[in-house]
């Protein structure tokens, strides 16, 4: 129990590295598009280097055929996905790291009202009060009572809230795609349509144009490795041993890792007053997971 706890503890302390590594990115003036290319490029050909590696191995063995979707289906989760680092890393080009991150966390109500809209799923009451608790977590967080974080960009606040979005349909696309499928298989599908998706918005010139080579591909590497491998296979490993309740509060480990990262790293200024709304924030993710797990049709 312990160690599947730590597992999706550290994946999700991985999540948070990602923000950083994509501001240090941009310090080095790669784009958007030559970024999260390089990222879901690696990501994928990792993913499915480990999946046919555990086939030869006999690792990874036939799955049962009932109930398994369509590959199709896998391929267009995988756009969500992409959505998200491209809405999150856009709203990193006008916002602290940090900030960029805690707009992110909007998805703890965003999904519910989701469910809500488009499959007439009732909140029940401590998914009420975790979303009241997010959003007032959020001015704290945000520093929205510090005089000078007062300024912040509507166009980066615009693109975070669409990654939440983006993350909250990721999230529900997931509960409903990929029965039948061994975890790294099912993650090497949504990383593919994610590249693809990618590479249709930013055309992959990177490859050609010799800017991977000249150091592009150390970046993608780190951002692969912490972003769309690390935590999706631990998520795998260990989720089903833990339960969704446990896993979903270790999860938010995100968060305080990717606010942490930009004060020492970055040197971002974080108030105590934000951090106050972090813990807040955390708090509501807690009370939504213990509290309101039932669910209301």
């Amino acid at each position: 129990m312990i160690k599947n706890a730590l597992i999706v503890f550290l994946g999700s302390c991985s999540f948070g590295v990602i923000s950083t590594l994509v501001k240090l990115a941009y310090s080095k003036e790669y784009t958007l598009g030559e970024i999260t290319g390089a990222q879901f490029f690696f990501g994928m050909l990792i993913l499915w280097a480990l999946f046919f590696l555990g086939k030869l191995t006999g690792r990874i063995k036939e799955w049962p055929k009932r109930g398994k979707d369509a590959v199709w289906k896998l391929i267009l989760a995988g756009f969500p996905v992409g959505m998200v680092s491209v809405s999150l890393y856009k709203s990193m080009q006008f916002l602290p790291a940090s900030i960029a991150v805690i707009l992110l966390m909007q998805f703890v109500w965003i999904g519910v009202l989701i469910e809500f809209l488009i499959f007439k799923s009732k909140p029940s009451l401590p998914q009420i009060c975790s979303m009241i608790l997010v959003l007032g977590g959020t001015l704290l967080a945000a520093g929205l009572f510090n005089q000078q974080q007062l300024e912040l960009s509507l166009s980066g606040v615009f693109f975070g809230f669409l990654a939440a979005i983006f993350f909250s349909i990721y999230l529900i696309v997931m509960s409903r795609v990929g029965n039948g499928y061994a975890p790294v298989e099912k993650s090497a599908f949504i990383l593919t349509g994610a590249c693809l998706l990618i590479f249709f918005v930013f055309p992959p010139t990177f490859l050609l144009n010799g800017v991977l080579a000249g150091g592009l591909w150390q970046w993608g590497l780190l951002m692969a490795t912490f972003g769309t491998v690390i935590p999706p296979l631990f998520f795998a490993i260990g989720i089903p041993k833990i339960g969704a309740t446990l896993s979903s509060i270790l999860s938010s480990a995100e968060l305080p890792v990717a606010v942490a990262m930009s004060y020492f790293i970055l040197a971002e200024k974080v108030s105590g007053l934000q951090w106050i709304g972090v813990s807040i924030i955390l708090l509501a993710i807690v009370v939504s997971n213990v509290f309101g797990t039932k669910k209301l049709a």
